[in-house]
């Protein structure tokens, strides 16, 4: 069985698709394309995105992870304040979305819910069942998503990284009555 513990950016000589679900997860067993059996074993809390590439631990083989097709809920807006209604209503929430761009509105995609389908088309959405991959926002943080082993990463997650300002310590003196 392979081994998948790391990031690269090598061409990929296999591939697996995983749906989102799987993908969140740092310790999974899974069955490639080619039929073998691979275990990916990431730091806790990191996220495989569609296009990912894992290298196994003998260097000799790079998978590919793929968005396996899925049930979704797709809402279509036909106009940027209804887009932008249901958008903020689905986030409120906390659901992972996709969102698709449309020339009149956009489009959000997220996991099978009717309470929530109900909802976007409660706001005035075309609602639909579809099948197909689902790559989420990341969120304003990267959800834990890391390339390689640069600093680059901590660019995107305030507070972590080298553009935060060093804290300033002030100094207080008493007051004198």
């Amino acid at each position: 069985m392979l081994i998948l513990t790391r990031r690269t950016e090598q061409p990929a000589t296999d591939s697996v698709a995983l749906a989102y679900d799987s993908r969140k997860r740092s310790r999974l067993r899974v069955k490639l394309a080619s039929g073998e059996e691979a275990g990916i074993f990431l730091e806790r809390g990191e996220h495989l995105v569609s296009g990912d590439r894992l290298i196994s631990e003998d260097g000799l083989a790079v998978v590919e992870i793929l968005a396996a097709p899925e049930q979704l809920i797709e809402a279509l807006a036909d106009s940027p304040l209804l887009f932008a209604r249901a958008a903020y209503h689905l986030g409120n929430r906390h659901v992972p979305v996709q969102i698709l761009p449309e020339p009149s509105g956009g489009r959000l995609r997220f996991q099978t819910d009717h309470v929530l389908a109900e909802m976007a088309r409660g706001l005035g959405c075309a609602v639909s069942e579809i099948l197909a991959p689902f790559q989420p926002e990341s969120g304003a943080y990267g959800g834990g998503h890391h390339h390689g082993d640069t600093d680059h990463d901590d660019l995107h997650n305030p507070g972590h990284g080298p553009h935060r300002a060093v804290p300033k310590i002030h100094q207080f003196t008493p007051r004198r009555s």
